[in-house]
């Protein structure tokens, strides 16, 4: 199958700590590569997962506390250095736009940055022929998104044996892929479900970031075949997590159980946790296919 891989390169919180970087994470999607949020120190994180910047084009910003996009400047300041050809698109809140331009207009390097700013609520914000990225509106102490990527429905697979067996010419063949039956010349139809056997199951992973526990979520993300979800704090610590609009372990345990999800991470750690077991132990209690998020882990969606 072809590939479509997340590696979390920062899942701490908004202080910063010796033991995570702030949020960010690299989507590989079938070689292209889409980077989520990007707090400080994200592009050495991405060195450090051996990404070729020159193969990142696109960017999402969740929202604008620092430990989302401090990092942004810096990385694409970098980009511009290796004279990278072609833009590079960076989707983020309409702020963020006054926020990051001029900075950008000054410290770019000559690269060419498209900023594509997005209005809160559900929207697909990119589409490609094999993939889409939509917005999951949140609950933060600003404008908050989470984004869901979704591959689009596969191709069915040709039967050789039976395309020979009814002489299918090869210009015929993508047709039959995408679905069609084939016509042969005296007329004779010859079923789709002849020629082909069923695609794999197409894919989705969902990155909720900074929000409150919302029942809307869960349908935004049902049946996900990976989730992460932000557990910043233990359930014991549920009115400061309600006082910052954040969620805690066992809350995004219980969201990816009613969502039906294949599998959870949680990360954005509180810096309080010197070990975020307890928080493990929290969701799994919910979800029991839950890992812990970690810098450098990569997970196969």
């Amino acid at each position: 199958m072809e590939k479509f891989q997340v590696t979390i390169l920062g899942c701490g919180s908004a202080k910063p700590t010796l033991r995570h970087a702030p949020s960010a994470q690299l989507v590989n999607f079938r070689d292209k590569l889409f980077l989520i949020d990007c707090g400080e120190g994200t592009q050495m994180q991405l060195m450090r997962a051996h990404c070729r910047f020159n193969r990142l084009r696109h960017i999402f910003i969740s929202h604008l506390h620092g430990d989302h996009c401090y990092g942004l400047p810096g990385l694409l300041s970098t980009m511009g250095l290796t004279g990278l050809d072609g833009e590079v698109v960076v989707h983020l809140p309409e702020e963020g736009v006054q926020l990051f331009k001029p900075l950008l207009d000054y410290s770019a390097n000559g690269l060419r940055v498209e900023f594509a700013p997005y209005s809160y609520g559900n929207h697909i914000i990119y589409e490609d022929k094999s993939l889409t990225v939509n917005t999951v509106p949140l609950k933060h102490r600003l404008p908050c998104v989470g984004f869901v990527f979704r591959e689009k429905p596969r191709l069915r697979h040709l039967n050789n044996e039976m395309a020979r067996f009814h002489e299918v010419p090869v210009r015929e063949r993508q047709a039959i892929k995408e679905g069609a039956d084939y016509v042969k010349p005296d007329g004779t139809v010859i079923r789709n479900e002849i020629l082909t056997t069923p695609a794999e199951p197409s894919r989705t992973y969902a990155y909720i970031s900074d929000t409150l526990p919302l029942k809307a979520v869960i349908s935004e993300v049902t049946g996900a075949d990976l989730l992460y979800h932000e557990a910043t704090f233990l359930n014991n610590l549920a009115p400061r997590a309600k006082q910052t609009c954040h969620t805690t372990a066992a809350d995004a345990g219980r969201i990816a159980r009613e969502a039906g999800v294949k599998q959870l991470i949680i990360g954005h750690f509180s810096s309080r946790y010197l070990n975020e077991s307890p928080l493990l132990e929290e969701a799994k209690a919910e979800f029991p296919n839950t890992l812990l998020a970690r810098e450098g882990l990569t997970v196969d969606v």
